[in-house]
């Protein structure tokens, strides 16, 4: 048997003041002056359950998408504590790829989504994508964007090229499944459903389509 990863006193400390008073930005400022983004990357993958709690919280503060793998690695972690601050912290490293002014379209690109201004997000996040082809968050914003306007075979498109730039993007796969649903196709629906919980085990509503399209498809 091997020897089992010492907790970091002095991060879980950091993480308990955290809890007890939750200063979010002394603990950012605290954990920056201690630890490089390499030494939170390795405790939040082979630190004790409170050090890799801590580790991944600040890697979600702290981290860009570089740090992409480790934390979807930690969507599957034993400990809930860590899947849930995984979930949480994820989608901030996804839009943080790119230079500045490719993130500021992306936040653009969400607010336009969020408000359904659904010609001005297709014209923002088509002309994100062409300038910056590799940042798959741009694919997926506009991939929402088509699902919203009844394009879902340009929806499911855009979803897959998300999951090829990022593997760890279960919303997308998500999104897929929607899609497949949408066009009356429950098979691919149910594989793109069992892929986001492959990479989100947290995801119950998928869970429960899961179980749902397994049954009907049985039926068939």
């Amino acid at each position: 048997m091997g020897t089992p990863t010492p907790r970091h006193p002095g991060l879980d400390t950091l993480y308990q003041r955290y809890l007890n008073h939750e200063d979010s930005a002394a603990f950012i400022a605290a954990v920056a002056r201690g630890y490089t983004i390499g030494t939170l990357e390795r405790l939040a993958e082979f630190g004790q359950r409170t050090s890799r709690r801590a580790a991944t919280m600040a890697l979600g503060l702290l981290g860009d998408y570089r740090s992409n793998d480790v934390m979807g690695r930690r969507l599957s972690d034993e400990d809930r504590g860590v899947r849930m601050l995984a979930e949480n912290s994820i989608r901030e490293l996804w839009y943080r790829d790119g230079n500045e002014a490719q993130r500021q379209a992306l936040q653009v690109a969400i607010r336009l989504n969020n408000a359904e201004q659904s010609a001005l997000a297709t014209r923002v996040t088509s002309e994100l994508i062409d300038e910056a082809l590799f940042f798959a968050e741009a694919w997926n914003q506009r991939a929402i964007v088509y699902f919203q306007r009844g394009r879902y075979d340009d929806s499911a498109n855009d979803c897959f090229q998300t999951l090829e730039l990022n593997p760890y993007q279960f919303a997308s796969a998500v999104g897929m499944g929607q899609c497949y649903l949408e066009m009356n196709e429950p098979q691919p629906a149910l594989d793109c459903f069992r892929r986001a919980l492959k990479l989100n085990p947290g995801l119950e509503d998928v869970r429960a389509q899961v179980t749902y399209l397994e049954r009907a498809l049985e039926g068939r």
